[in-house]
């Protein structure tokens, strides 16, 4: 058996409960070493064949876990944040289907909820925003023309913007096209959950000169929208005046 497993976003102790126990059970572990903390594989037991993927293309990965699978092992696929966000994992999920491979999906913090963490704020406040958008502007990876950064931000709500910072001029200028004003709060949370987070605010007009200076260009998750600044309506959830079916 495969185990696809989020290793969350940085932190080894952001993993899951589950996570953790497949790891200390595994045989093999397959990681993504170009963004996965090499301590959450403090949890494996000692001895076992551990894989760096980052040099690997899809094939090389699938046959090593086949091979690994067809010898009786247990195999542990660690993916960064929760394999279901931009995690490549369909392709593989696919190609072990195609060979009739068994694996299941463990899912893990994704690391748009440890940059909400860090600020801290809520990301759904009432009166300013129920909605999140979770997007990346477009790069090498085309990104279908209804889902263009500009057409999101008409919305004006919530937004999650993965895998972008390194084009943060472009990101500005699409929040501008889609309506967002240049005051609008704008966040940007490097390597969360890592010893070395950093985080820097400002606005829409602001931010780009801000991350430039402080040298960032990847592993950085953009949060924008009203909710990371303005005021917002207390929610009706502990209003001592609102009954619901738990008070009366």
């Amino acid at each position: 058996m495969i185990y696809f497993v989020g290793a969350g976003p940085g932190d080894p102790e952001l993993i899951t409960v589950k996570g953790s126990r497949l790891l200390s059970e595994a045989d093999m572990v397959v990681y993504t070493g170009s963004l996965v903390n090499p301590q959450v594989l403090q949890y494996c037991r000692p001895g076992i064949e551990i894989y760096n993927s980052a040099g690997m293309d899809l094939s090389e990965i699938i046959s090593l876990m086949q091979k690994a699978v067809q010898e009786g092992k247990k195999v542990v696929r660690l993916q960064t944040g929760d394999p279901s966000l931009y995690g490549a994992i369909q392709e593989q999920m696919d190609a072990l289907n195609a060979v009739d491979i068994p694996f299941t999906v463990i899912p893990g913090v994704s690391s748009f909820f440890a940059a909400a963490a860090a600020i801290p704020r809520e990301l759904t406040l009432p009166g300013i925003s129920q909605t999140v958008v979770l997007t990346r502007i477009e790069g090498r990876t085309p990104v279908p023309e209804s889902e263009k950064l500009s057409e999101l931000a008409r919305h004006h709500c919530t937004m999650c913007i993965f895998l972008s910072v390194h084009l943060i001029d472009t990101v500005v200028q699409e929040l501008l096209d889609g309506g967002y004003s240049v005051d609008t709060p704008v966040v940007i949370v490097e390597r969360a959950s890592w010893p070395e987070e950093r985080v820097i605010k400002g606005t829409v007009s602001t931010i780009s000169k801000l991350i430039k200076e402080a040298g960032i260009t990847r592993t950085a998750m953009i949060l924008v929208g009203q909710a990371f600044g303005a005021d917002y309506q207390p929610s009706k959830l502990y209003d001592k005046n609102f009954a619901h079916g738990y008070r009366g």
